[in-house]
């Protein structure tokens, strides 16, 4: 078995801290940052079920060794059944499996196991008295053949996922057939789908009530689907994760009382309606006022969000986050966003292929005091829904104690002698500077070209925009209904996320940008200007190779969509021309592999070259040309022989991903709210999941 399957030994654990900022609240405040937290965190167990059949199991398992020895789970087991380093493999499992709310990495998506053996798991759990509880899972935790199993995706591959469950597999054409039928009447983000019978299939829905008074269908509750076969039909189920619904809706019921505003009540409202009634409509209107509440101390998302880890990249895995403003490098931001417009001008493309007002956006430094779901990111642009981006706008929000979380002090991998101490020095200045400009300027660029309604273009219908790719007017565009998502399909996410970071890559040799960010030609305190944009794009060089890990050489399946995204970027870079960047080495393993870049011709050829490619990226994006979209995408992003042969080096050198322990808070009897920190450890990480109780 390879080895790259089993769980991280000593894994980078840093607490999540933002205790100075919560304190800093008023007790308003901190009562409506406990409520919106305990909402988000009641969502552990649907991203559970979302992940795979096994994992809620699992996790119940995990919890009970936390009860079964409340002197500790080290003390009580080395004592006699097992050695220090096997109680430490078994720990180092759990706090993983937590990190990432599942059995599979919410980075990669490729599943991990303990490095303990069964044997030992097994007398473990023997005397933990859960011999029985164990033996139900014993087999889904071990278990990796077919080595397709070791990977989400669709069963009828071999895959693994949780949003199809049941005994009878749903197909990708079957999946593919009930969206046709039913997208443009239900969004499918708070679904699930099952399949009882040859023509028969359930779309689940999230919701506390299986009978909701608020229905985004009206009274049709099932469709016909010709997809499949003239007799299939989908039958519409209320009630999935009915529980879990309940306690996150009377959880944001109580936050309520403490809202800033009649923009947070009505926010609550539309998100207390979604949760209960099952209604994405309602999700929507909860977006729309989100997006209305700007510069709030407690900054809040809750929903079914991101959908790269569903098959079909259309269903929402759960996500909540809680934080709070950070002013002063929120400062930074305004500055960002204040210039905005001018920025964007500066991209490879003309002004019919953006907005046609473009209303800046809600952009803030944040502080995270929860965020629940299967991993925490380092920057986020919301909502996702297209039209509300085009016509009311969208937040960014860089998540500040994420991005400044210590470093492991490990040498970083591929990383050149010469170019070492700099990219320590400058790799966390240099992705903010990244983050920002892939966020703001990258995923809040571009127009879709649409025709809005029957005969109603938000374009020159009459004379189409030119495409700068070959000089003719573009000959496609999205119709009514239709959607980025829904056009570009599971291409869709990994495609977005790659034109971002194009546009950061592109603007950030810009001086204008790396000034605003406190990089300018004399600020030798926190990174020259030119030494910022050289760790930027040695940065990027080094995620685009060690995004080989997240490939399937077996499948030649991708496993994450950011990676993805940089496994292609880099091969910019390494065709761009006159050696810019090449890979260096001696030893016939690839042992010494190391990346050279001339960082004198980072505009002359590392720009020139992004640039070409993101024009290609936007012009097929913002046109709907699917087909030379998704043509351009797979050849970019093909592994080649060349680069394949990499791929066992970046797997022995990978580092292991940092995983964050959060806080809980806890309402006090006087009515005041505690703020509960753990240490960085596994067991502080199972003991935040214990007293969260959910």
């Amino acid at each position: 078995m390879s080895e790259h399957l089993f769980a991280d030994s000593k894994p980078p654990i840093v607490a999540l801290s933002a205790k100075s900022h919560f304190e800093a609240l008023t007790l308003k405040e901190k009562l409506y940052a406990h409520h919106f937290s305990r909402a988000a965190h009641y969502g552990t167990r649907v991203v559970l079920r979302q992940v795979s059949p096994h994992s809620e199991a699992i996790y119940d398992l995990i919890l009970a060794f936390h009860v079964a020895f409340p002197s500790g789970i080290r003390a009580s087991l080395s004592e006699s059944t097992l050695s220090e380093e096997e109680t430490t493999q078994l720990l180092e499992y759990f706090a993983q499996f937590l990190s990432n709310l599942g059995e599979y990495k919410s980075f990669g998506d490729i599943k991990f196991i303990p490095r303990l053996s069964v044997d030992k798991f097994t007398l473990a759990a023997e005397k933990a008295g859960l011999r029985s509880q164990f033996d139900a899972v014993r087999d889904a935790i071990y278990i990796t053949e077919p080595a397709a199993s070791t990977l989400l995706g669709y069963p009828e591959s071999g895959h693994v996922t949780g949003y199809y469950p049941g005994n009878t597999s749903v197909s990708k054409s079957e999946v593919e057939a009930i969206h046709d039928a039913i997208g443009g009447i239900l969004l499918p983000e708070n679904t699930r789908i099952t399949k009882s019978g040859e023509n028969e299939f359930k779309l689940l829905i999230a919701s506390s009530t299986d009978t909701p008074a608020v229905r985004d269908a009206g009274d049709k509750t099932e469709f016909a689907v010709p997809g499949i076969s003239a007799d299939a039909k989908v039958v519409i189920e209320y009630g999935d994760h009915a529980a879990e619904m309940a306690k996150i809706a009377n959880e944001l019921a109580k936050a309520k009382e403490y809202a800033a505003n009649t923009t947070q009540r009505a926010m609550l409202d539309a998100y207390v309606t979604s949760f209960r009634e099952g209604s994405m409509q309602a999700h929507k209107e909860s977006q729309r006022q989100w997006i209305r509440d700007l510069g709030p101390s407690v900054e809040t998302n809750i929903g079914f969000i991101e959908t790269y880890r569903d098959p079909a990249g259309i269903r929402g895995e759960w996500e909540g986050l809680i934080a709070m403003v950070n002013k002063e490098r929120t400062k930074t931001f305004g500055a960002l966003v204040d210039g905005a417009k001018e920025y964007i001008s500066l991209l490879p493309w003309d002004k019919e292929y953006e907005k046609d007002v473009f209303t800046p956006p809600d952009f803030t430094s944040l502080e995270v005091m929860t965020f629940a779901g299967s991993g925490i990111p380092a920057g986020i642009n919301i909502p996702n829904y297209d039209d509300i981006r085009q016509t009311i706008g969208f937040k960014n929000v860089s998540l500040g104690n994420v991005l400044n979380a210590k470093s492991t002090g490990e040498k970083t991998p591929f990383i050149k002698a010469s170019d070492a101490e700099l990219y320590e020095k400058l790799r966390g200045p240099a992705f903010e500077v990244q983050v920002g400009l892939h966020e703001l300027l990258g995923h809040g660029s571009g127009k879709l070209l649409s025709e809005t309604s029957a005969g109603v273009y938000n374009f020159d219908h009459n004379s189409p925009p030119v495409s700068p790719i070959d000089g003719k007017p573009v000959s496609t565009f999205y119709k009514p209904g239709q959607t980025w998502g829904s056009v570009f399909g599971t291409t869709a996410g990994a495609y977005e996320e790659c034109r971002a970071e194009c546009v950061a890559m592109y603007l950030c040799t810009e001086p204008a940008l790396l000034d605003i960010f406190g990089h300018t030609s004399t600020s030798t305190e926190i990174g020259l200007a030119d030494d910022v944009t050289y760790i930027a794009y040695l940065l990027m060089a080094r995620a685009g190779l060690s995004a080989l890990e997240f490939w399937d050489p077996e499948s030649k399946k991708w496993g994450q969509p950011h990676m993805q995204a940089r496994f292609s970027i880099f091969k910019q870079f390494l065709e761009a021309g006159d050696d810019f960047v090449k890979l260096t080495y001696t030893a016939d393993d690839y042992s010494d592999l190391e990346i050279a870049m001339d960082r004198t011709k980072i505009v002359s050829h590392g720009r020139k070259a992004v640039g070409s490619y993101l024009q290609k990226l936007h012009v097929y994006k913002s046109s709907g040309d699917v087909v030379r979209g998704k043509a351009l995408f797979a050849e970019t992003t093909d592994v080649t022989p060349e680069l394949s042969k990499f791929r066992e080096i970046v797997m022995k050198k990978k580092m292991p991903r940092r995983m964050f322990v959060q806080c809980n808070t806890f309402l006090k009897e006087d009515s005041s709210v505690e703020y509960r920190e753990y240490e960085e450890s596994p067991e502080g990480m199972i003991l935040s999941f214990v007293e969260r109780q959910v």
